[in-house]
């Protein structure tokens, strides 16, 4: 695992879905095929589709749009032609009223013709570019999961979808967080720049060291934690909303594109 991950670290979306399909790969994805775009995944049926499609569009911070599929196509045509949705993520959450039923790495015993897929930007996106001007990522330094918090930032309604936004956490110095919010800047598909710097008790988060989702990071003294909008605030929607049926990508463990991520940047 240690060499795929290595290879993995140098290599592009498709052969991180590769890895995936094949089942050699069944963890998170910050870190690795640089430069390509990653993307969350949310699949509902049919029938909600127009509410989650609205509830992006009134949400554009953590639930940025690149790419819809027709019901019942798992291949996202725009945004990795010829991938498949259902079994080219390392894992996956299946929600049923609100619960969490199953973690399986791959989609097939649950897909259906009515399904919709949406994918929506995620925050290692620019972590390269952020990486590249010497802003250090701590997640990928110490090679684990992004720690994710829900807070008491609540979105705006859209249909049945209504919940609290979730954020990821980089602990980052004064002078990093100002290269960080010019650089993610450039990237409002994929969040954009940060929503909060300081005190998470602001936006509602008790401890930093019990993420809601994901591992935490240590925090070195001389630095701040930085919040960006999450694309995991559809899973906490979920949970608060309890459709018959919502499904996802397992935290971190997400969709690589083969978009770069200058596909994304703006200006």
């Amino acid at each position: 695992m240690t060499q795929l991950l290595e290879l993995l670290r140098r290599g592009s979306g498709s052969d991180v879905r590769r890895a995936a399909r094949s089942g050699a790969l069944s963890g998170p994805t910050p870190g690795l095929a640089p430069g390509y775009v990653h993307a969350n995944l949310v699949v509902v049926p049919r029938e909600l589709a127009f509410d989650f499609l609205l509830f992006c569009q009134r949400n554009p911070k953590p639930c940025p749009l690149l790419d819809v599929t027709e019901p019942g196509v798992a291949e996202p045509r725009l945004v990795a032609p010829g991938a498949d949705l259902r079994t080219d993520l390392p894992r996956y959450r299946v929600y049923k009223q609100g619960e969490l039923v199953d973690e399986p790495t791959d989609l097939l015993s649950w897909w259906r013709d009515d399904l919709v897929a949406f994918l929506i930007g995620c925050s290692f996106t620019f972590e390269h570019a952020l990486i590249q001007a010497g802003v250090p990522v701590r997640h990928v330094e110490i090679g684990c999961n992004v720690p994710m918090y829900r807070t008491n930032i609540s979105c705006k309604p859209a249909g049945m979808f209504r919940g609290p936004m979730v954020v990821s956490m980089r602990p980052l110095t004064p002078a990093q967080q100002i290269k960080a919010v010019q650089i993610c800047a450039r990237y409002p598909r994929a969040h954009g720049a940060p929503i909060h710097f300081g005190d998470p008790a602001v936006i509602g988060i008790r401890d930093l060291s019990k993420p809601d989702f994901g591992d935490p990071v240590p925090i070195h003294p001389d630095e701040v934690p930085v919040f960006w909008a999450c694309g995991v605030t559809p899973q906490a929607v979920a949970m608060e909303v309890r459709p018959n049926l919502f499904i996802t990508h397992k935290p971190g463990h997400m969709f690589v594109t083969d978009w770069r991520d200058c596909d994304l940047e703006d200006g």
